[in-house]
């Protein structure tokens, strides 16, 4: 994990391995009482989600995924050579 200081106003950015592409900016937008309110900036095909959400969401797929293989397998699909 990597930790960070931030201040007010500064952000972070993640990049693309190459170095080139900004995939995401993140930006400390206040910080008080606490809580710290943060600014997320990235292209329309990343997903940015609280953990929770993240972690939710992760597992109705994989419930889905694990559905489809069970189907699959009920009904295999014949080989045609």
């Amino acid at each position: 994990m990597l930790v960070l200081t931030r201040k007010q106003q500064q952000s972070v950015v993640v990049g693309s391995t190459s170095g080139f592409e900004q995939l995401l900016r993140i930006t400390v937008i206040e910080s008080r009482a606490g809580k710290v309110w943060l600014g997320f900036e990235a292209g329309a095909d990343v997903a940015i989600h609280r953990e929770e959400v993240w972690e939710r969401i992760s597992a109705e797929r994989q419930a889905t995924v694990a559905k489809e293989v069970v189907e699959r397998q009920k009904y295999p699909v014949p080989h045609i050579n």
